[in-house]
């Protein structure tokens, strides 16, 4: 077996499989990273009626200048694939929430746009969503550890814009 993890490298040996520390830890962090999208998903569905897509559209859009995205920009900027956020958009066009304009600049194009009604809810659900994320995520860590997150995240991220730039 260890002829199997093992490869040479210069003279070297390298692991080719995570060691059984190394599964524990990405077990715990899928684990972990679930469970606190789980709760956060219930509870915006519970106390508000929004699911965690709309809550990502509506951020997405409040944001926006305008409070307006082409439909490719919203895309790319909740990394969603095309498709998915077509089906998205169809139902929270029919809840009221945004309207898609054809895009004045290119007749081949929309724009997605947050109604009032659509503002009203994500108004509604920001801040106790937050107060959500500071409870699950911010407040059983201490500064040091929140530190440690985001350097870990960052360096995650770096790696996979660098697979994706090749």
């Amino acid at each position: 077996m260890r002829q199997l993890e093992e490869v040479a490298v210069m003279g070297q040996r390298r692991r080719t499989y995570p060691t059984v520390e190394e599964l524990r830890a990405w077990r715990d962090f899928i684990e972990t990273a679930e469970a606190l999208r789980s709760e956060l998903a219930s509870r915006l569905q519970k106390e508000f009626a929004l699911s965690p897509g709309d809550y990502a559209v509506l951020l997405a859009l409040s944001e926006a200048d305008g409070l307006r995205l082409r439909s490719s920009g919203l895309a790319t900027a909740i990394h969603w694939e095309r498709s998915r956020l077509s089906h998205q958009l169809g139902r929270m066009e029919r809840r009221g929430l945004i309207r898609r304009d054809g895009c004045a600049t290119d007749n081949r194009g929309a724009e997605v746009v947050l109604t009032d009604q659509g503002a009203r809810a994500f108004r509604e659900a920001a801040l106790p969503h937050l107060r959500a994320i500071r409870e699950l995520f911010v407040e059983p860590l201490t500064q040091e550890q929140i530190a440690a997150v985001g350097d870990t995240m960052a360096t995650l991220r770096a790696r996979l814009a660098s697979l994706t730039d090749t």
